[in-house]
């Protein structure tokens, strides 16, 4: 593939994913993030205990928040034992306002919670994903990396992230459907490329996502894969738009460029629109 003709199918998704950004988040996202919302957060300490206990969670709540998710614990399911604070509130004085209170911690109690895998019931909205078939661009997009000199390994210890990128090295979650797999390590790909260097220290963590995201979409684009929702739902996760997009621009263009060159010959690519 010349180096022209990648621009211009870079340029081309480009366009289409800030169109797709200026819409707004999709309903799926709005469903994905209200039920996101009704999980709680916890504390690094119980982070731990749940990951010493269940390495492979994924949503974890109780037994009333998974009821209102329209689910139910299995039988025999076994709990997850964390460490919930007993607070009491305490109504204070505030003159010209609504009655306000404080909240008191007393003490500390063990409790039981219980990972999406041990409900069934209500289906949880899920974030979308990149659909389709990559075939042999993955081991392509493989040998790109390590040609590179970046060691490429899977692993589960960086669930639930899908994905990371690290100085010299990528790590995927193993098990991934094909076309998520490959989206994932496009991706990581386009950090390596325009994060693992003094460029970074000039990008926030919203500027380094959204231009990632986009070299995956671009590249996924280009190969036949449909990533248009699951981009550009993840780039609204990170507050990125169309005009965020447009500002690194040039570097977009050049990551997926180098990386379509690279895992692309010239009869795999997309056939000109007729004018």
């Amino acid at each position: 593939m010349k180096v022209e003709q990648a621009k211009q199918i870079a340029e081309k998704a480009i366009e289409q994913l800030a169109d797709n950004l200026e819409r707004g988040h999709s309903e799926g996202l709005r469903m994905y993030l209200a039920a996101m919302a009704k999980f709680p957060k916890y504390s690094f300490h119980n982070l731990m205990l749940i990951v010493s206990q269940k390495p492979d969670a994924t949503n974890v709540a109780g037994f009333r928040t998974w009821q209102q998710l329209g689910r139910f614990v299995k039988k025999g399911a076994k709990g997850i034992f964390i460490i919930a604070p007993i607070v009491r509130r305490q109504p204070v004085e505030a003159e010209g306002t609504e009655e306000a209170s404080t909240v008191k911690l007393l003490s500390f109690r063990g409790v039981y919670v219980f990972d999406q895998s041990d409900t069934d019931g209500s289906p949880i909205a899920e974030f979308s994903k990149c659909e389709g078939e990559p075939n042999e661009y993955t081991e392509r997009l493989k040998q790109f990396v390590v040609a590179r000199g970046v060691q490429l390994e899977y692993s589960e210890d960086i669930r639930p992230a899908l994905g990371r990128c690290s100085p010299g090295k990528i790590e995927l979650l193993p098990g991934l459907p094909s076309a998520v797999e490959f989206s994932t390590l496009a991706h990581e790909t386009g950090h390596h490329l325009l994060h693992q260097s003094a460029r970074r220290a000039e990008t926030t963590k919203r500027v380094r996502e959204t231009e990632a995201e986009a070299v995956a979409f671009v590249v996924c684009s280009a190969i036949g894969l449909e990533a248009t929702k699951s981009s550009s739902d993840y780039i609204h996760l990170y507050a990125g738009d169309k005009d965020l997009l447009a500002e690194s621009l040039q570097h977009i263009q050049q990551a997926s460029s180098e990386i379509m060159q690279a895992i692309m010959a010239e009869k795999d690519c997309p056939e000109p629109e007729a004018h």
